[in-house]
């Protein structure tokens, strides 16, 4: 009987994105925090006492220069060659990218397998055999899968590859394959990297995403995790994912229905962000606020906006270790215009027009094309994922409900029916 962990995307270093710019972020734990979540991975190896490590792919993040990152991962590889644990590594498409990845000399206990083809390792006192394949590139579009040997007979038979199988949103589609492929090869366990959420595609044989060990910013939040499995016998007799991240990102939806008064608001907040706190088991947590439902305090939301958020920045400050990434207004009113101000007002047909704003498809691709053209230079902070500048058309078209219900709650205010 042995046990492995399989991990992936590591990104050491990579910067975490959303919270720098403002002035009560956690700034050294955000700098810190893929490290960190690297060496919890460590620590649960040696607790479990592995007989190796899987990483497929991704240990670094691009084109990362600082070499500092290097001597920390080959440090970290060292614990692991002191207590007698193999590492088994393909580059991914970051590493590709990456100078570092491609000079880095390794500890004697990691084996990187070759980007000219496909390399066979094995463990002849485990009777282990391990298959898989660098990236020679950033950016590989064949099919990689195909070429992995047949499997060494009477051995546990393990391959590592960097994919996207048949295509997974929010991931280049690199190197292409379906389940049948995979399938094909007679495996017992195909350990999958590229894709940055944890996934059991299917279970004979296993076909696994760890997903990343620590998330980067919003669209990666939740849980994140590494894969322990245990072996008998040639067989898969149990599999866990296992925390190893140290700051959690989170969405936090908000219903605010009925909310008819500021301390409505705020006690539902408090009791959002608690409970998102007691589940985070003790991390730190980077919280995007999304306010739903309709409320009667609807038209005070959308003109007050700045006040609300800080009024949530205090709320968070107070629980601790909670900060707040965004805040997204998308409650409704809950009566109609006309039962407001009345058909007649001539302040309803200027509502009206406010309320029929839209981007048509050619105004919508316009303003892609003038967007890409200030990319390159905005700040940072003003790059971020899911930000104006650096969204899809789905965000351009989020971006104008938000300013249509705030011109709408705004003139409501200045005609005087609050």
């Amino acid at each position: 009987m042995f046990k492995f962990i399989h991990t992936a995307d590591i990104h050491l270093d990579s910067p975490l994105r959303g919270l720098e710019v403002h002035e009560d972020a956690p700034v050294q734990e955000i700098r810190g925090a893929t490290r960190r979540a690297f060496t919890n991975l460590v620590d649960l190896a040696l607790e479990e006492a592995v007989a190796f490590l899987l990483i497929a792919g991704d240990v670094f993040d691009g084109d990362w220069k600082d070499f500092n990152t290097a001597l920390f991962f080959n440090r970290e590889m060292g614990r692991l060659e002191q207590a007698g644990i193999k590492v088994f590594l393909i580059s991914g498409n970051h590493d590709a990218a990456s100078s570092i990845a491609k000079t880095l000399s390794l500890p004697a206990n990691v084996v990187r397998f070759s980007a000219e083809s496909c390399e066979s390792a094995e463990l002849p006192e485990l009777r282990v055999a391990v298959h898989g394949r660098s990236y020679p590139a950033m950016e590989v579009t064949e099919n990689l899968a195909a070429e992995y040997p047949e499997i060494v007979e009477g051995y546990f038979n393990i391959g590592l590859l960097h994919t996207a199988l048949s295509g997974r949103p929010g991931h280049a589609p690199y190197a292409p394959c379906s389940k049948g492929d995979l399938n094909a090869k007679g495996y017992h366990y195909w350990a999958l990297g590229h894709v940055h959420s944890a996934e059991m595609v299917a279970e004979d044989p296993h076909i696994v995403f760890p997903g990343n060990i620590q998330g980067r910013h919003i669209r990666e939040c939740g849980a994140k995790s590494v894969t322990l499995v245990q072996v008998n016998e040639g067989r898969i007799v149990e599999i866990q994912c296992r925390e190893v991240d140290v700051l959690r990102w989170e969405v936090c939806r908000v219903d605010l229905t009925d909310c008819g008064s500021p301390i409505m608001i705020i006690d539902e907040i408090r009791s959002a962000l608690m409970e998102k706190l007691a589940e985070a088991d003790g991390r730190p947590l980077a919280v995007r606020i999304i306010l739903e439902g309709v409320c009667p305090m609807h038209e005070d939301l959308q003109v007050r906006q700045h006040y609300w958020v800080e009024e949530f920045r205090s709320i968070a400050a107070s629980l601790g270790s909670i900060w707040l990434e965004r805040v997204k207004f998308k409650t409704r009113r809950s009566v109609g215009l006309e039962d407001l101000i009345g058909e007649d007002s001539p302040l309803y047909s200027v509502l009206q027009a406010a309320g029929s704003l839209e981007l048509d498809e050619e105004l919508l691709a316009k303003l892609e094309v003038e967007l890409s053209g200030l990319r390159s230079k905005m700040p940072p902070e003003l790059m971020e994922p899911g930000t104006l500048l650096n969204g899809n058309r789905e965000q351009l078209s989020d971006a104008l409900e938000e300013v249509r219900e705030m011109l709408i709650a705004g003139l409501l205010r200045q005609g005087g029916s609050e």
